[in-house]
């Protein structure tokens, strides 16, 4: 908030006016159920100090849709930041010399990318060091968990979701087009985090381990994001029985610890990674940065690395 915009909002009276408009400022500052914000560092650790002449151009990387403006950020950047090889090359000089890795062609394109959509230098640097930086890839546990998809995808997409969230709600069926779109390519791992400013959430994420537990986790989990309004023990149960589960067995498996201790080892992997809303999404093990309508430009810049 500017200093003249703070000045003048201290003006109003009474105090609740100041009140709501600071709320509202918190609520648009991101996309995402219980999700805080967080100050970005400004550290580039994915940048090369470059002495040699500036590349201007990479072959098979479009840059024809850029304005003059835009054209010199893409040469800053495709000249200083790392390649994504391990090695202490500019993402230009590795797309252009002889011997290449395959990955720094599609950095370099996902720099266009970023640049296009008219994101600034600093918030560019971050998105790319977050995705090929040295650090921040997780390993997740591959043992007993929920996929959607082919099992040896290249591609895999670790959701943390909360069944009672708006926000993904709204992602549900892009996700499901973009792993039938892409069928033996991506796959969806789903990951429990139901918030406690959501009542309904851990009622409804217990319902979909049960059904899980009798090889319904997806169907159930399709259910009741297609129903989040819906989603009280006659809603779960109704739901069931339009699965044809074994009611009984359903129930006594949604109120079993079983269940319980499934849904809190996903929750607690969430919180070691400091996740503060959902969804939540790592692909390939690094944390998607940008807002769920970027998914199938990233995904597809994913499948050419």
């Amino acid at each position: 908030m500017s200093a003249d915009l703070a000045s003048a909002v201290m003006q109003l009276r009474p105090p609740i006016v100041l009140a709501k408009f600071l709320l509202a400022c918190l609520l648009f500052s991101g996309l995402g159920c219980g999700r805080g914000t967080k100050a970005e560092s400004t550290a580039n650790p994915s940048a090369v100090a470059v002495s040699e002449e500036r590349i201007e151009r990479i072959p098979g990387v479009d840059i024809s849709q850029l304005t003059d403006t835009e054209i010199e950020t893409w040469i800053s950047l495709v000249n200083e930041q790392l390649s994504p090889c391990g090695d202490p090359r500019s993402v230009a000089r590795c797309a252009t010399e002889a011997k290449k890795c395959r990955a720094c062609q599609p950095a370099a394109a996902y720099l266009t990318r970023l640049v296009t959509e008219g994101y600034d230098k600093q918030t560019i640097r971050t998105h790319y060091d977050g995705r090929f930086g040295k650090q921040g890839k997780v390993e997740f546990p591959t043992e007993g968990v929920h996929v959607f998809g082919a099992p040896m995808a290249p591609v895999t997409i670790v959701e943390f979701s909360d069944f009672q969230c708006p926000y993904c709600g709204a992602v549900h069926p892009e996700l499901v087009r973009l792993v039938r779109e892409f069928e033996g390519q991506i796959k969806l791992v789903f990951k429990q985090f139901p918030l406690t400013a959501h009542s309904r959430a851990m009622p409804a994420a217990r319902a979909a381990e049960a059904a899980g537990l009798q090889g319904k986790f997806f169907e159930m989990h399709d259910l009741l994001f297609e129903h989040q309004h819906e989603l009280e023990d006659a809603d779960l149960e109704r739901y069931a029985n339009m699965l044809g589960l074994d009611l009984d067995r359903f129930k006594a498996d949604a109120s079993g610890s079983a269940v319980q201790s499934r849904i809190d080892a996903d929750r607690k992997e969430g919180e070691r990674l400091a996740i503060e809303g959902t969804p939540t999404m790592y692909i390939n093990g690094r944390l998607l940065r940008e807002p769920s309508k970027a998914l199938e430009a990233y995904l597809r810049e994913e499948l050419e690395l």
